[in-house]
């Protein structure tokens, strides 16, 4: 299975008086905008059927919605296993539950890069990554979905991205 990280694009700044609940802090208006032109050069690298998950917090939703729109998409599936806080092993289980070649994840930091360094090195692995805004990787399971059994193929950040469209 090729699974395709991305994380959400550019985020308000926390705030506790707009945004009791940080779970509705939308994208901006610039996170949008450079979003569109990543999601297109994303798009032209994502194989045909692909799933496309994401976290329901809203500016996961806004990024989906915008990868969704470039490939050409209804919408994408809420899965509660993305959220900020869940575990590695909530993402492990989430795609050992579907049955596509490849499926696209859209979520949080730190969420991404744990999940990632799991993947690819381990449950114990410390592997740093720079995971930026609106950036995205993919990793390949060639066999089981389990920690330590992925090969990261490429990791780009969303200038890269948006030079591919």
């Amino acid at each position: 299975m090729q699974v395709f990280l991305v994380r959400h694009a550019i985020a308000h700044e926390r705030n506790r008086i707009r945004w009791p609940n940080d779970a509705l802090r939308p994208l901006t208006t610039a996170g949008i905008r450079k979003f569109r032109k990543a999601a297109f050069g994303l798009a032209s690298c994502l194989p045909k059927g692909v799933a496309l998950l994401t976290s329901p917090y809203v500016r996961a939703r806004e990024t989906a919605s915008i990868l969704a729109d470039a490939m050409g998409r209804a919408k994408a599936t809420e899965s509660p296993e993305l959220a900020t806080g869940e575990s590695a092993q909530a993402c492990f289980a989430l795609l050992r539950k579907r049955r596509e070649d490849a499926v696209v994840l859209v979520g949080h930091e730190p969420n991404l890069s744990n999940f990632l360094a799991a993947a690819v090195c381990g449950e114990r692995a410390r592997m740093k990554t720079e995971f930026k805004k609106g950036g995205a990787a993919c990793i390949e399971f060639a066999t089981r979905i389990e920690p330590g059994r992925a090969t990261l193929k490429w990791l780009l950040p969303p200038r890269v991205l948006r030079g591919l469209s």
